[in-house]
């Protein structure tokens, strides 16, 4: 791999970020600037994180550290659409979305799992 972009999980950390935009701009303007901004921050955030850890990719612990972190926004953005969902989407809850999210956490873990036992460094 030659970049963060050629991360399977970052390309779905992207998308769903991107997805998660659509859908809180969605949202009734008070809460445009409330959950709405909170949950677009974390899940950018995710893609983010992983971006400048992979920048870090040469010092393992510091790799692993924002893999981690990137993992905890993914934990954030889940509790706020979690929010969001029984708040305004009560009729038709934020499932596959949710799903999704708890996918990316699961690779994310995994990766993490992947970098402490195999990575070799410089």
């Amino acid at each position: 791999m030659k970049s963060y972009r050629d991360l399977e999980f970052y390309q779905m950390a992207y998308h769903l970020a991107l997805e998660v935009h659509d859908l809180t701009m969605a949202l009734p303007k008070y809460e445009l600037y409330e959950q709405g901004s909170q949950v677009r921050r974390s899940s950018k955030r995710i893609k983010d994180t992983i971006a400048e850890g992979f920048g870090r990719r040469r010092y393992k612990d510091e790799f692993v550290r924002f893999l981690i972190f990137a993992h905890s926004s993914c934990d954030e953005t889940i509790s706020q659409l979690n929010m969001i969902s029984d708040i305004h989407f009560a009729e038709e809850p934020l499932t596959d979305l949710l799903n999704q999210y708890d996918t990316l956490g699961r690779k994310i873990n995994s990766f993490i799992k992947y970098v402490e036992q195999n990575w070799k460094t410089d």
